[in-house]
């Protein structure tokens, strides 16, 4: 029987419900205490999940917790991850691990330092349709990859989300908040990038937000690029061109990331997801549909009413308790999120310049999460 681990959590917002409803589904993770800078705000999720409430100082110096996941808005998640590895306990970040590869990579030194292990998100790429196109990239089924396409589009988050005013602040945009699914997916599939030529705009000065919630009816200066168009080459040799725009009313891109190899091609879901289709093809021929609701983590399991999609969000969480426990790297390392930040930050610092930029980290393609490996982590 797996050792329990208690976990806490600092940062009761929108994300919470769902790392909360999804950990009970991992075997030996409890979470037992949650805290926020608002009391009201973890008072909320206390009652709505039967979790305790403390103050952030107060969960810091709970002995019994050993891992602390940071969901905190992405303008505080270096001084809070920073905050746990000082009080001693394992840390997992919600993307961004933070706001400049600097801060990730002193992040990532300070742990190591202590001894102890950091993680970030995003997980979705441990999810079925990821792991299916992994399979399908190992196996060659389609070749050596040439070239992709990578499209991230819509009209933002203030008609949905209760508070979107972080989104469209420096570490967000669909850049820094979208970006790591598509990129940390790639980069388990094609490697490190290893270039970036981009260029960035905002597309509106201001954002009304018509959403449920306590800014509803207010506009928010939007204070970072909402249209990315970027280029990014792979140390494979792959180039894939990423789209990503909050300005955008309607698009045509049914594949969220098409990947073209020298001898077919493949097309993905929706990396923020953990399911889906998956379409590969050998040649010219006819796509080849590979359905991955059977396989781990690819199983439609919410919301409980409209589009059912899979989600499995706390996959990272209990890989790197699995991780700390058998001596391994984790898949979702904080190494691989600061490769993201890196990534993300030449982004920006490409479109600024007009001119190539080369990441100045590297980090090897995560392990795949094979079926066994994938049922050990389930309850």
């Amino acid at each position: 029987m797996a050792r329990r681990t208690a976990v806490g959590i600092i940062g009761c917002g929108n994300v919470s419900q769902t790392y909360l409803k999804f950990a009970p589904l991992f075997v030996g993770l409890e979470i037992v205490a949650i805290a926020d800078i608002d009391t009201a705000a973890a008072k909320t999720r206390s009652e709505q999940f039967s979790v305790r409430a403390m103050s952030v100082d107060e969960l810091l110096k709970e002995d019994e917790i050993e891992v602390v996941i940071n969901l905190t808005v992405p303008d505080a998640h270096y001084a809070v991850s920073q905050a746990i590895l000082s009080a001693g306990k394992h840390a997992y970040s919600e993307k961004p691990l933070a706001l400049t590869y600097e801060k990730a990579k002193a992040l990532t030194a300070e742990a190591e330092e202590r001894g102890l292990v950091i993680g970030g998100a995003p997980d979705t790429f441990l999810g079925a349709g990821a792991q299916t196109a992994r399979q399908l990239i190992d196996t060659n089924a389609i070749g050596g990859v040439i070239a992709g396409t990578a499209h991230v589009m819509s009209h933002g988050m203030e008609d949905w989300h209760p508070n979107p005013t972080f989104f469209y602040q420096p570490g967000g945009g669909p850049g820094f908040d979208v970006g790591p699914y598509y990129i940390t997916t790639l980069v388990s599939l094609l490697g490190p990038v290893t270039s970036v030529a981009a260029m960035a705009k905002k597309g509106f000065a201001e954002r009304l937000v018509t959403a449920e919630g306590p800014v509803r009816g207010k506009r928010i200066e939007v204070r970072t690029p909402t249209t990315l168009n970027a280029v990014l080459e792979f140390l494979s040799g792959a180039q894939v061109t990423m789209g990503a725009s909050w300005d955008v009313w309607k698009h045509g891109h049914a594949n969220p990331i098409e990947l073209y190899g020298t001898s077919g091609s493949m097309y993905m879901p929706d990396p923020n997801f953990f399911g889906g289709i998956v379409w590969h093809t050998a040649n010219g021929g006819d796509p080849i549909e590979v359905d991955t609701a059977a396989a781990p983590f690819g199983a439609p399991n919410w919301p409980e009413t409209g589009r059912h999609l899979a989600n499995y969000r706390m996959i990272g969480v209990a890989d790197m308790v699995d991780a700390i426990r058998s001596g391994r790297e984790p898949r979702c390392s904080g190494r691989l999120a600061a490769h993201v930040v890196d990534v993300m930050e030449s982004i920006e610092k490409s479109a600024a310049s007009r001119q190539f930029v080369e990441p100045t980290s590297s980090v090897e393609r995560p392990a795949p999460l094979a079926a066994n490996d994938a049922r050990r982590l389930t309850v």
